[in-house]
């Protein structure tokens, strides 16, 4: 074969590879670190699958951690986004842009054996904080109550404490612990006398959620302001938001990404 032939055909392929590269077959993957809440995990990574199924080039990787670990993730740029479940203090917000997803509620939940299905704020508070001990108390049963929390940097239990306890009520030192919302679920499924709280995205059948002041926790009630326990779901930058994180948390607010945040049982930010 011609020698300038061959050349010709070599140049070719050459050009050729370089095109479908540029096209992005092949070519490097963009990658976005997401960190933080527990409760907001879920959506996040629901949000992340849809996306890159629609952007192949794009590699999101969703962790949990808290609400403490995703601002301060965010904030010395270890992971792109950070996320949070409740409201951040001004010495918090310094340097980053926040991006409101969804408004979440917080579900009061009880083992589904528990006959208690109705409690006001002040009696949830109560029993946090060791002053209301036994269900029959409050109407249930002759049992001891089983009290179940979440960790400190929780954004659940930030909210929950900002929401119910109030500033200065706390909840009881030899609470249940537990470090994901998935585990307080657990807990409270597995004591008949445990009372817990979730988010209410995480919630499903296996527990009781009860009815606070009359309303029952539920998209519409969140929506409407009538449930009171509830904080905004936030994705978190350094700086603003720039090339492929700016994309997504585009997308994340378009109607396509606030419709699978409602999917999640989560209120859109943008209805």
């Amino acid at each position: 074969m011609d020698t300038k032939l061959i050349i010709g055909i070599v140049v070719a392929i050459v050009i050729i590879a370089g095109a479908v590269l540029a096209l992005g077959g092949g070519g490097q993957q963009e990658k976005i670190d997401i960190v933080g809440s527990t409760s907001v995990q879920p959506v996040a990574e629901k949000l992340a699958a849809e996306y890159m199924k629609k952007h192949p080039n794009v590699k999101i990787n969703v962790q949990g951690g808290g609400s403490s670990v995703g601002i301060k993730s965010a904030q010395d740029g270890t992971a792109d986004i950070g996320t949070s479940s409740k409201e951040l203090k001004p010495d918090e917000k310094k340097g980053l842009t926040e991006y409101m997803i969804g408004k979440d509620g917080i579900a009061v939940i009880v083992n589904s054996k528990n006959t208690v299905s109705d409690l006001s704020k002040d009696q949830v508070k109560d029993i946090f904080s060791g002053k209301i001990t036994n269900w029959k108390e409050v109407g249930g049963p002759d049992a001891k109550i089983t009290v179940i929390t979440r960790e400190d940097g929780s954004g659940t239990r930030k909210a929950f404490e900002e929401i119910v306890m109030g500033k200065e009520t706390k909840i009881k030192k030899d609470a249940i612990v537990e470090s994901s919302t998935e585990a307080v679920k657990q807990a409270v499924k597995q004591d008949a006398n445990a009372i817990g709280f979730i988010s209410l995205a995480n919630l499903d059948e296996t527990v009781k959620a009860l009815k606070i002041d009359g309303v029952t926790p539920s998209e519409q009630t969140v929506a409407d302001g009538s449930y009171k326990i509830q904080r905004p779901f936030l994705f978190l930058v350094k700086g603003s938001a720039q090339g492929a994180v700016k994309d997504f948390i585009d997308w994340v607010l378009s109607p396509e990404g606030q419709a699978i945040v409602k999917s999640e049982k989560v209120v859109p930010a943008k209805a």
